[in-house]
């Protein structure tokens, strides 16, 4: 009877043993290096997006065109990296990390060249499509790589830092490109994207390693059944567009649409600045007008440093609490607070003191409102992008790049009214509108934490376990 009873204990207890070595492959300082590296990556294709909105006039006069022409580009490079994203993560669950990186910064790099020496418009918007495809995986793979390295309870930490790096693209890439578009050229900043490229694909290629799960690539599976015969595996197609079944989960579907809700208010605050601020307190400089970006990223950087550690803590409280059992939900209470109030709060008030606070009150007002802002949506994202992968362990980066997919549609969708609704209605009733919406994502938020573990079973799409997570 005794050995009966410690049998299962023994095999539990290997089963544990071998799920931690998993994570002790790197030790933390390597760990710390390679989640440096893959958000270095993560913030690029920020900068490939945010550096040329500033550039636009500039463009425009150069290749004899207009501004709305050139306007094309931006849209074009949004359904690139949706296209980059989707690719990347497909590709990087069959061959792994690496092999992506090293395969999409040469494109990047490419792409990048080619629309600083881009002699016409249709030039400008080919090269810029090759641009946007080859930075887009960046995004994706960096929370895969966490997700490779940091067990559960880890993870919240150096998921924040990576999307802290992601967000501080807005605050940072519209005031460096306004800065060199100024000073220089806007040629001169797209080549400086690709010297950047080059740098990152020398830093993956040489020092980066794969960061894969032992067995768990798709190429290894296939090696593994073909065994023994004579068959050697070959190229295999993956189809881009498969991730975004993942989206058939009612869980990933609302997590999608949250990430939206707490992404616009960022647009919505910072793609009409030069109007809000610059129009409203008389700041012509534009690189005055990039340095009042600058706030939202400081907010950035301070909801990282806060919302790493509380996302862990929530899930390791709350386990405790349940008798060690893991509720995946769990971890997205620590986006509560900052989605009721942190969020959309600042977002009211900017819009207020923009509209009828004149001078240098109003305009330090706004800048406070951006600060705050950007602080709540760091503590708004993080939590739900770990929580993506958390319940997708095998398939994150996929999971990620659906999510992205889906995002970036419709972002598109809302920053494309943002600019007629505050000339239509006002600043005021423009920020009070993606308030509301905001606190609609609560709601929605509210709900996957109590039935989290119900809409998992309507559709699942392969849902980690505690077991191998």
């Amino acid at each position: 009877m005794t050995s009966s009873e410690e049998t299962p204990l023994l095999s539990e207890n290997d089963v544990q043993a071998r799920h931690d070595v998993v994570y002790r492959r790197f030790s933390p300082g390597r760990k710390r290096i390679i989640v440096g590296m893959v958000s270095g990556c993560g913030l690029i294709p920020l900068f490939v997006t945010g550096s040329f909105t500033p550039s636009i006039p500039q463009i425009a006069k150069d290749l004899d065109t207009t501004g709305s022409i050139v306007n094309l580009a931006v849209s074009l490079s949004a359904f690139a990296a949706s296209v980059g994203g989707l690719i990347g993560g497909a590709y990087s669950t069959m061959y792994g990390r690496r092999l992506i990186y090293t395969f999409s910064l040469p494109i990047l790099v490419i792409g990048s060249i080619g629309v600083a020496s881009a002699p016409n418009v249709p030039s400008l918007l080919f090269w810029r499509f090759m641009q946007s495809l080859g930075a887009a995986p960046g995004q994706v793979l960096g929370a895969g790589v966490i997700e490779d390295i940091y067990k559960l309870e880890e993870r919240g930490r150096a998921m924040a830092v990576f999307f802290a790096a992601i967000l501080l693209g807005p605050a940072l890439a519209p005031l460096v490109g306004g800065w060199t578009t100024y000073h220089f050229s806007w040629r001169i900043m797209q080549g400086s994207l690709g010297a950047v490229g080059f740098i990152a694909f020398c830093i993956m290629y040489f020092l980066f390693p794969e960061t894969s799960q032992p067995g768990t690539r798709g190429i290894e599976k296939l090696r593994a059944s073909q065994k023994g015969t004579n068959e050697k595996v070959k190229f295999v197609f993956v189809n881009p567009l498969r991730p975004l079944l993942l989206l058939r989960s009612p869980n990933l579907f609302l997590i999608s649409i949250i990430l939206s809700a707490s992404l616009i208010t960022v647009f919505v605050l910072l793609v009409p600045l030069a109007y809000t601020i610059g129009q409203r307190y008389n700041i012509a400089n534009e690189a005055l007008i990039g340095a009042c970006f600058l706030p939202a990223g400081l907010g950035n950087i301070t909801g990282a440093a806060l919302v790493g550690r509380i996302s862990d803590r929530t899930v390791i409280s709350w386990r405790k609490k349940r008798g060690g059992i893991w509720y995946p939900e769990d971890r997205l209470r620590a986006s509560l607070i900052p989605f009721a109030l942190i969020v959309p709060i600042p977002l009211v008030l900017y819009g207020l003191a923009n509209q009828f606070v004149d001078g240098t009150l109003g305009l330090v007002l706004c800048l406070i409102c951006l600060y705050i802002n950007g602080i709540g949506v760091e503590m708004a994202f993080g939590p739900c992008a770990a929580y993506l992968v958390d319940v997708m362990h095998s398939r994150s980066a996929e999971a990620l790049a659906a999510n992205g997919g889906l995002r970036s549609v419709l972002m598109a969708a809302g920053i494309a009214v943002v600019l007629p609704m505050i000339n239509t209605f006002g600043i005021a009733v423009t920020n009070a509108v993606c308030a509301i919406i905001v606190w609609i994502a609560f709601g929605i938020l509210c709900c996957i934490i109590k039935y989290g573990d119900q809409m998992r079973a309507w559709v699942d799409v392969g849902f980690s376990t505690a077991e191998n997570n």
